[in-house]
Protein backbone atom coordinates (compact mmCIF):
# COMPACT_ATOMS: atom_id res chain seq x y z
CA UNK A 1 0.00 0.00 0.00
CA UNK A 2 1.30 2.89 -1.21
CA UNK A 3 1.86 5.86 1.23
CA UNK A 4 1.45 9.57 0.21
CA UNK A 5 4.68 11.66 0.92
CA UNK A 6 2.98 13.92 3.53
CA UNK A 7 2.85 10.70 5.98
CA UNK A 8 6.22 9.25 4.84
CA UNK A 9 8.66 9.15 7.59
CA UNK A 10 12.01 10.03 6.75
CA UNK A 11 14.40 6.80 6.79
CA UNK A 12 15.03 5.45 10.15
CA UNK A 13 18.66 5.44 11.44
CA UNK A 14 20.43 1.84 12.23
CA UNK A 15 20.19 2.83 16.18
CA UNK A 16 16.36 3.95 15.85
CA UNK A 17 15.64 0.95 14.13
CA UNK A 18 17.49 -1.21 17.12
CA UNK A 19 16.24 0.78 20.03
CA UNK A 20 12.33 0.18 18.82
CA UNK A 21 13.39 -3.68 18.28
CA UNK A 22 14.65 -3.95 21.85
CA UNK A 23 11.34 -2.38 23.39
CA UNK A 24 9.00 -4.65 21.45
CA UNK A 25 10.99 -7.80 22.58
CA UNK A 26 11.20 -6.29 26.12
CA UNK A 27 7.44 -6.34 26.40
CA UNK A 28 7.25 -9.82 24.60
CA UNK A 29 9.69 -11.06 27.14
CA UNK A 30 7.64 -9.49 30.11
CA UNK A 31 3.97 -9.88 28.75
CA UNK A 32 4.07 -12.63 26.37
CA UNK A 33 3.89 -12.49 22.58
CA UNK A 34 1.01 -10.95 21.97
CA UNK A 35 0.98 -8.87 25.03
CA UNK A 36 -1.36 -10.25 27.15
CA UNK A 37 -2.20 -6.70 29.07
CA UNK A 38 -3.96 -4.42 27.19
CA UNK A 39 -1.67 -1.75 27.94
CA UNK A 40 1.09 -3.47 26.54
CA UNK A 41 -0.30 -4.81 23.66
CA UNK A 42 -1.40 -1.11 22.68
CA UNK A 43 2.55 -0.07 23.51
CA UNK A 44 3.88 -2.87 21.22
CA UNK A 45 1.42 -2.30 19.08
CA UNK A 46 2.65 1.16 18.20
CA UNK A 47 6.18 0.57 18.52
CA UNK A 48 5.85 -1.94 15.20
CA UNK A 49 3.54 0.54 13.51
CA UNK A 50 6.42 3.10 13.62
CA UNK A 51 8.75 0.00 11.97
CA UNK A 52 6.08 -0.60 10.01
CA UNK A 53 3.29 2.05 8.66
CA UNK A 54 1.27 -0.14 6.40
CA UNK A 55 0.65 -1.93 9.78
CA UNK A 56 -1.17 1.00 11.06
CA UNK A 57 -3.05 1.21 7.55
CA UNK A 58 -4.37 -2.06 7.98
CA UNK A 59 -5.43 -1.29 11.92
CA UNK A 60 -6.75 1.45 10.89
CA UNK A 61 -9.28 -0.12 7.99
CA UNK A 62 -10.21 -3.09 10.26
CA UNK A 63 -11.46 -0.51 13.26
CA UNK A 64 -13.18 1.36 10.56
CA UNK A 65 -15.51 -1.84 9.41
CA UNK A 66 -15.65 -2.88 12.97
CA UNK A 67 -17.07 0.28 13.41
CA UNK A 68 -19.25 0.09 10.58
CA UNK A 69 -20.39 -3.24 10.91
CA UNK A 70 -21.72 -2.24 14.56
CA UNK A 71 -23.22 0.70 13.79
CA UNK A 72 -25.35 -1.57 11.10
CA UNK A 73 -26.01 -4.60 13.59
CA UNK A 74 -27.50 -1.61 16.18
CA UNK A 75 -29.56 0.29 13.43
CA UNK A 76 -31.02 -3.18 12.58
CA UNK A 77 -31.74 -4.17 16.05
CA UNK A 78 -33.33 -0.84 17.07
CA UNK A 79 -35.77 -1.08 13.70
CA UNK A 80 -36.76 -4.18 14.78
CA UNK A 81 -37.60 -3.35 18.32
CA UNK A 82 -39.66 -0.19 16.92
CA UNK A 83 -41.69 -2.07 13.86
CA UNK A 84 -42.31 -4.81 17.10
CA UNK A 85 -43.96 -1.75 19.08
CA UNK A 86 -45.52 -0.68 16.72
CA UNK A 87 -47.19 -4.03 15.44
CA UNK A 88 -48.07 -4.41 18.76
CA UNK A 89 -49.81 -1.25 19.18
CA UNK A 90 -52.05 -1.62 16.36
CA UNK A 91 -53.20 -5.26 17.82
CA UNK A 92 -54.34 -4.01 20.93
CA UNK A 93 -56.68 -1.56 21.13
CA UNK A 94 -55.82 0.55 24.59
CA UNK A 95 -58.40 2.67 24.24
CA UNK A 96 -58.25 6.35 25.68
CA UNK A 97 -55.64 7.34 27.69
CA UNK A 98 -56.46 7.08 31.30
CA UNK A 99 -57.66 10.51 33.33
CA UNK A 100 -59.36 11.66 30.63
CA UNK A 101 -63.08 11.75 29.99
CA UNK A 102 -64.99 9.25 26.90
CA UNK A 103 -65.82 11.67 24.86
CA UNK A 104 -68.74 10.79 22.15
CA UNK A 105 -68.63 11.82 18.63
CA UNK A 106 -71.95 13.65 18.97
CA UNK A 107 -70.60 15.87 21.77
CA UNK A 108 -67.83 16.91 19.61
CA UNK A 109 -69.66 18.22 16.52
CA UNK A 110 -72.15 19.97 19.17
CA UNK A 111 -72.43 23.82 19.33
CA UNK A 112 -72.18 26.27 16.76
CA UNK A 113 -70.42 25.90 13.86
CA UNK A 114 -67.27 27.13 13.33
CA UNK A 115 -66.87 27.78 9.29
CA UNK A 116 -69.72 30.16 9.49
CA UNK A 117 -68.85 34.08 10.49
CA UNK A 118 -70.26 35.61 13.19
Amino acid sequence: MAESGVFRLPPMQGWQRDSILAAASFLREQYGNPPSNPRAKVVYDGLLEVLDPSRRAVRLQKEKSDAARSAALTAEAERRAAERRRNDRRRANSGPPPGTADRRKGERRAGADRRTKR
